[in-house]
């Protein structure tokens, strides 16, 4: 785009950026709305959604974020890179979401210029990320292979693969909970998807080696330690929520009658707690109190 990339960039080529992809949205009739400023419970539901990234520094200039009416896409602006769409659906549904991603890369890269080499392919802040410039990702909760020990063997399988696996919130981030991303830079959608049915066919046959009388013991002691916490550190809230959201789709008595309670409760946790973490505690036990109905 004729710009240094973000962390090498003067706040002056930052805002001529955004300025850009601003209109170039505008002129593509993009069905988005335009936060570039955020406050601190808004950009924690959204990092909660995983439409913006927890490291995204929204309160420096240049930096925007366009989000859908569904909450589906997002668009970064200065980022990491200048630019950053993502995707998201649920379920195993990852057609849709490189559709989705790719009808707004489309509509933007024929309004804007983009850096490309013939020997690296298109250009990014890391060197690791140049050549397509698209990752695929995919969120599992993996209990079943933690609680039968099968865990470290599959992800190693995986990595052979050429699948990374990464924590809840992305990079540099850990596995708590049994939450975690799988993701690729350069295979095939079909590759991906192979990968993917590997891990949920280990998944689901984990699952049944582990007794119920376990699964019953375990998940109502995370219900019952839920239940009486008056604030929870975002590692036992995920914990809890790993064990509520197994003991629901097992049809537990006690427990929510669909796994998507656990779901939109992971949604609202307050991730960093921008308000204080003593505040952010309390929201977390409350919101797991209010998926058990508590």
């Amino acid at each position: 785009m004729g710009h240094r990339f973000p962390n090498g960039a003067t706040v002056g080529e930052l805002q001529d950026v955004m300025r850009q992809v601003l209109d170039a949205a505008r002129d593509a009739d993009l069905a988005l709305d335009t936060f570039k400023g955020l406050t601190n419970a808004e950009r924690d539901h959204l990092v909660a959604c995983r439409l913006v990234s927890p490291d995204f520094e929204w309160t420096l200039p240049g930096r925007a974020l366009l989000v859908d009416a569904r909450r589906s896409l997002s668009v970064m602006v200065n980022e990491e890179d200048h630019l950053r769409i993502q995707s998201l659906s649920a379920g195993w549904s990852v057609s849709a979401s490189d559709a989705e991603a790719r009808a707004c890369l489309d509509a933007l890269s024929s309004r804007l210029p983009f850096s490309f080499s013939p020997e690296f392919g298109y250009l990014s802040a890391s060197p690791f990320n140049c050549g397509s410039g698209r990752r695929r990702s995919a969120m599992f909760h993996l209990i079943g292979l933690a609680q039968s020990k099968r865990l470290p063997a599959v992800l190693t399988a995986l990595s052979a693969m050429g699948v990374s696996v990464r924590g809840l919130f992305g990079e540099s981030s850990r596995a708590i909970g049994a939450f975690v991303q799988v993701s690729v830079l350069e295979l095939a959608q079909t590759e991906f998807a192979g990968a993917c049915e590997y891990l949920l066919r280990e998944e689901r046959e984990s699952r049944t080696l582990v007794p119920r009388e376990t699964l019953t013991e375990k998940s109502t002691q995370a219900r019952d330690f839920a239940v009486s916490s008056r604030s929870l550190s975002l590692a036992d809230a995920l914990r809890v929520l790993a064990w509520i959201r197994w003991a629901s789709v097992s049809s537990l008595p006690g427990f929510p009658s669909s796994p998507r309670a656990a779901d939109a409760a992971l949604t609202t946790l307050d991730i960093r707690g921008t308000m204080g973490e003593e505040h952010a505690a309390r929201q977390r036990a409350d919101a797991l109190r209010a998926a058990l109905g508590a």
